[in-house]
């Protein structure tokens, strides 16, 4: 069976034969140091990892219970401050009920629990590291997750020529801020752990912006009239990982859910 994690390693070594980083340098004495590319483009290579709760609950929320009373404490969902601008999610009444119904059958239905895909922005936010790999060109973002991945198109935009659960990234400079537009999205994920989705007429617009060598501050802006009255948006910080041969580890979790999906299927 061919290896997905060993496909991923290539296609780094291809990126990193390119990306070739020039020193931290400022512009106009007003930036902050960061580490930019040859043609003074911010270089976002590394390991990154978001801190907090948000893949849990994008909204603040209170600590509680979880589902299974057999995990006590570990299965409880801690408390957080949420990464809703404005606080709230702004539901057309009938989404706001299936944002409900979807959290009562959580156990059942989050797409995470089934070691799916986790989608965008979920995959920036969950508690897991993800690796990018920036070129000259194109951007790599590798997921420890699902071993997951997408690649920023940073040429002419291509539009998405099927649904997918990652989508399809097209990417521009707006100044030192990476901008990222995801469409072609399947519609099956959720933005985290309490029931809050998207559909597959979801458009997300990304921001990427190095506030200085180790943080970045992240931004997506979400639209989708089918189940949203207006865009809203979400920010968070991503911190760059600086531990002792700190690395993108594997979770293939396919085999840890294979009873939960296929279960049902053995013979008896």
């Amino acid at each position: 069976m061919f290896d997905q994690r060993r496909a991923w390693i290539l296609i780094s070594a291809a990126f990193v034969l390119f990306a070739a980083p020039g020193l931290s340098q400022t512009r106009g004495g007003t930036s902050p140091q960061i580490p930019r590319m040859r043609d003074g483009k911010p270089n976002f290579t590394g390991l990154w990892q978001a801190l907090g709760t948000a893949y849990w609950d994008i909204r603040d929320h209170s600590a509680h219970a979880g589902p299974l009373f057999q995990l006590g404490a570990t299965g409880a969902e801690p408390a957080g401050e949420g990464i809703v601008d404005g606080g709230e999610i702004p539901y057309t009444p009938e989404a706001a009920a299936k944002q409900k119904e979807n959290f009562a059958n959580r156990m059942k239905l989050d797409p995470e629990i089934k070691c799916y895909m986790p989608g965008i922005p979920r995959a920036n936010y969950m508690s897991f590291p993800f690796q990018i790999t920036q070129s000259q060109r194109d951007i790599a973002f590798a997921y420890e997750y699902a071993t997951s991945n997408r690649v920023v198109n940073m040429g002419a935009f291509k539009k998405a020529s099927v649904d997918t659960w990652m989508g399809t990234s097209n990417g521009h400079w707006e100044g030192d801020t990476l901008v990222v537009d995801v469409s072609g999205l399947n519609g099956n994920s959720w933005f985290d752990r309490s029931g809050n989705f998207q559909t597959d007429n979801t458009h997300i617009v990304e921001r990427f912006t190095l506030a200085d060598a180790d943080h970045i501050n992240y931004e997506a802006t979400i639209d989708d009239k089918t189940i949203y009255t207006r865009p809203w948006k979400i920010s968070t910080v991503l911190y760059r990982r600086k531990e002792k041969n700190a690395q993108l580890n594997e979770f293939k979790c396919v085999e840890y859910v294979e009873e939960l999906i296929y279960g049902d299927l053995k013979k008896k």
